[in-house]
């Protein structure tokens, strides 16, 4: 499974990022993973979103299902969704397979205070079916809360993405790194964070393997990231560290 990360700031400015999309998705790949907030950006904390949300079938959502089609791929990506009355933090999948993510956890940690502004999604886990393989969704703050992420294994996902705008700081780099890394690890599963870059946010998108090695990271800087997932390693994996099946619940 071929996978790309485009670790880019989104402005605040709907159109512009609606635009970048062409500039980057490439042909056939089978994942094309934007951050979370990508239709948008938060913009100061504490913002009011609704004015800036759109409807699933709004231009965002359009433009992604239109470049999925004509570039032969899957694309994941960020967005606020219209609801009628406070936004949903959603993640898109449209191309070869078709999800609605709304995020669970609200960011109201390290001073900030998301829930304010966005509507908790229901308590649901999210994956979907691609190319035999099961992938499931995390949002950014989502990857805090490692039994979400057990719940998505337990649904059959092999591979986890997580679409972040993980908040720049002191130890924040080191908090997403090691996340990944642990929900790559006492999952088996192959585990894919795409984040903004800096100065914003902390950059270090990386793809971790069902072992806990990392394939590939990114800086603080944007760029666009390219992993091969050999899923036989899932299987290796769940063989030689047998802790799915070793639980005792």
């Amino acid at each position: 499974m071929r996978v790309v990360l485009v670790q880019e700031e989104s402005s605040l400015e709907p159109a512009d990022n609606r635009a970048r999309l062409e500039a980057v998705v490439p042909q056939g790949a089978d994942l094309v993973v934007f951050p979370e907030a990508w239709q948008r950006f938060f913009g100061e904390p504490g913002s009011d979103l609704t004015a800036c949300a759109e409807p699933l079938d709004g231009p965002f959502v359009t433009e992604v299902e239109r470049l999925a089609k004509e570039r032969d791929t899957t694309i994941v990506a960020g967005m606020f969704e219209h609801t009628g009355a406070t936004p949903h933090n959603t993640v898109v999948v449209r191309g070869r397979a078709h999800l609605d993510y709304r995020k669970i956890h609200m960011y109201d940690s390290f001073g900030y205070q998301e829930s304010k502004v966005i509507a908790p999604g229901p308590i649901e886990p999210a994956t979907f079916e691609l190319a035999g393989t099961t992938v499931g969704i995390l949002t950014c703050y989502d990857l805090r809360f490692p039994e979400l992420a057990r719940c998505l294994v337990d649904d059959g996902a092999e591979v986890i993405l997580v679409p972040a705008a993980w908040v720049a700081g002191p130890r924040k780099v080191d908090h997403w790194t090691t996340l990944l890394r642990a929900r790559a690890i006492e999952n088996t599963a192959y585990v894919v964070g795409v984040g903004q870059p800096a100065p914003k946010s902390s950059g270090h998108s990386m793809v971790v393997d069902p072992f806990g090695e990392v394939v590939v990271e990114g800086g603080d800087e944007a760029e666009i990231l390219t992993a091969d997932l050999d899923l036989g390693v899932v299987a290796e994996a769940r063989r030689t560290n047998p802790s799915l099946a070793n639980r005792r619940l």
